[in-house]
């Protein structure tokens, strides 16, 4: 439904039960809209949720591997009307939720939302749209698309007037609803968990940002310099170390109050972070920022920050107790701030461009500084150990030159969700492993001595460029035959090259892996009822990440690539496909409740399609089917490839 990237981590798919539940006549949420006028021409749209008892309505905030959020869309047209704030909502709560296993925001009870508008055209009479939202209790999730509609000339709403449904609409709703057996099955469906990228593994990129840190010229020479300075002060050996702890304590402490002012951007606006991944210009933005960033390692000039931040830290440090040991750890973040501020600003832009938003930034920032503060009270208290320090030297600058070439690479994954986004077909997946593939010879070509950059003195091939070079080496061969082999897995890399289907070259099947599959859920069962073979029912979607992990990671598999190539017919249903549909494909639906809607896309379809017969709005989801509608085992959502090839074998009786 939305597309989405991820850079740092990627969460693996959640799972949630089904229950019959759309057979109930109770809705568990229940909407009132209202019209307020602030001036002339300015409105606010107010949209209030009445909820039942144990259950949740989700926040306006996104979640990869968790509930849909809650969406307002509205059907205007923005020469009539201008949004002067971005939708605002009443105060969710955060809590951990049974269903998906994770921490989320949530209302219960009742909910609020609001939206403000400058209204251009002073002709306009009505505005219209609809809400989709998903809730869920401790068993079962929904979703819902709600339609609405605002009269300007008073302050009251007014309910849309009900779509006609006539027989074309009947016969294509109907085709949508299928006469499933078995449906037993359906509320089994598991609810486990996958094992989500926890806090821990960001803390711990977060750690590894910072030992990179520590090895670039502007901070390893403070090291020796300041533990020194702490210990040999007349207070006492005693008192040095607890200063130099201190110290260290206000390192990690920096660093985190950097992450702060995200939080307040999350609270305002729950969507501004997570919208960093699929926004074109953004992501643009990153690839020019992080080029830059290596250009600056490559020492082609140096990021400092304005010299009288420096100048006011330095006086400030001057001063006695806890105060100036603060200043002396803020001076410390701005002068290595030219070798620490590309590596803070990767963790920045992973961390906002993931799921997690400001809190997975904290989490980043605070391994970061860990890190960064760990040899100041590290030695602090073993001062022996500062003489097995190595002397600073060349080295470093190889440290520094192989993170310049590391933010190529990275500012490449960002071009690259652009053009993913825009369909541009610049950086296909050949183009992308081939830009990256040039960077590791490059690095290893450097490492090897053969070029060096300005300011740059000779050095000779030390142990650790030897070392280096042989990894470097070793990654460009594997890049090189990932590129040439005909399969083109490079499964270590899964997740960062555009997928394999995103190709350069013509290729005879626009399906993953090049297998033979159905876009279309009536022509793919009229195949499986003339090959007499069961249905895979594959519900993906264009930019699911988890659902290219499976197919990558878990479907290229031989034994499960050969079940799927030669004992089902594959049917991928693609829910967030923006392909309008032709005029004469477009109808109403009309769900068991007596809702309509209208559906006008080829996603809204196989949506639909979803939400009506398995209950779910999640993906990947695989059903296994034969072609009269007989599920054969219990529908399964992501899972590792063992798990995948046992569910493969029990529904298809192997």
């Amino acid at each position: 439904m939305r597309l989405k990237t991820f850079f740092l981590v990627i969460g693996l798919g959640l799972f949630f039960s089904w229950a019959p539940y759309a057979q109930s006549n109770t809705e568990p949420v229940r909407w009132e809209t209202r019209l307020a006028r602030v001036s002339p021409t300015e409105i606010t749209l107010q949209f209030n949720a009445s909820i039942a008892n144990g259950w949740h309505l989700y926040s306006l905030k996104e979640f990869s591997d968790g509930p849909l959020p809650t969406e307002f869309s509205f059907a205007i047209d923005t020469l009539s009307v201008r949004s002067i704030a971005p939708m605002q909502s009443s105060t969710p709560t955060v809590a951990f939720d049974e269903v998906f296993g994770i921490d989320l925001p949530y209302f219960d009870r009742q909910a609020h939302f609001f939206q403000t508008f400058e209204v251009l055209d002073t002709s306009l009479t009505i505005i219209r749209g609809e809400i989709n939202y998903q809730a869920c209790d401790d068993r079962v999730c929904i979703f819902r698309t709600e339609p609405f509609a605002f009269v300007l000339d008073d302050s009251t709403s007014v309910t849309i007037p009900e779509l006609q449904i006539d027989a074309t609409d009947r016969a294509r709703s109907q085709a949508l609803t299928l006469a499933l057996k078995n449906k037993e099955y359906l509320s089994e469906i598991s609810a486990e968990a996958a094992a989500n990228s926890s806090y821990w593994q960001l803390f711990f990129l977060g750690f590894l940002g910072g030992l990179l840190a520590l090895l670039t010229p502007c901070v390893f020479p403070m090291i020796p310099l300041t533990v020194s300075y702490f210990l040999k002060q007349g207070n006492g050996w005693r008192k040095g170390m607890a200063n130099a702890l201190l110290y260290s304590f206000f390192i990690v402490l920096i660093y985190v109050l950097l992450s702060l002012p995200f939080h307040f951007l999350d609270a305002v606006n729950p969507e501004l972070l997570n919208t960093l991944s699929t926004n074109v210009i953004l992501n643009l933005v990153f690839f020019g920022v992080f080029v830059f960033f290596a250009f600056s390692f490559f020492g082609y000039y140096e990021l400092t920050l304005p010299s009288q931040w420096g100048s006011a830290s330095d006086q400030g440090a001057s001063k006695a107790g806890a105060i100036g040991i603060f200043f002396m750890a803020l001076t410390l973040a701005i002068v290595s701030f030219s070798c620490t501020g590309p590596i803070l600003g990767s963790l920045l832009a992973g961390s906002l461009t993931s799921d997690g938003g400001a809190m997975q930034l904290t989490v980043g920032m605070t391994g970061f500084g860990v890190a960064l503060a760990l040899p100041f009270g590290g030695f602090a208290l073993f001062p022996n150990a500062l003489n097995a320090l190595p002397k600073s030297g060349g080295w470093m600058t190889t440290i520094k030159v192989t993170l310049g070439f590391l933010e190529l690479a990275l500012a490449l994954k960002f071009l690259s969700n652009a053009d993913l986004v825009s369909h541009w077909g610049l950086l296909t997946r050949e183009v992308f492993i081939g830009l990256w593939l040039l960077l590791a010879f490059g690095l290893t070509l450097y490492l090897l001595g053969v070029f060096r950059f300005p300011h740059e003195v000779v050095q000779p091939l030390s142990r650790l460029r030897k070392i280096l070079a042989t990894v470097s080496f070793i990654f460009t061969a594997y890049l090189f035959f990932g590129l040439i082999s005909k399969e083109n897995k490079l499964t270590l890399l899964s997740g960062f090259p555009p997928p394999t289907f995103y190709s350069i070259f013509p290729t005879t099947s626009d399906c993953p892996l090049g297998l033979d599959c159905y876009k279309d859920f009536e022509k793919g069962v009229a195949v499986a009822q003339a090959k007499n073979k069961p249905i895979l029912l594959d519900f993906t979607g264009w930019a699911c990440v988890n659902c290219r992990k499976m197919e990558e990671q878990v479907w290229s598999q031989p034994e499960i690539f050969n079940w799927l190539d030669q004992e089902v017919v594959l049917i991928s249903l693609y829910v967030d496909d923006r392909t309008v549909l032709f005029e004469g494909e477009q109808f109403n639906f009309q769900y068991p409740d007596g809702r309509v809607r209208r559906i006008n896309t080829i996603g809204e379809k196989w949506a639909t399609f979803q939400s009506l017969n398995f209950n779910t709005a999640s993906q990947p989801f695989y059903v296994l089917m034969t072609p009269d509608g007989t599920l054969l085992n219990t529908p399964i959502q992501y899972s590792d490839a063992a798990t995948y090839l046992a569910w493969l074998e029990q529904g298809l009786g192997e």
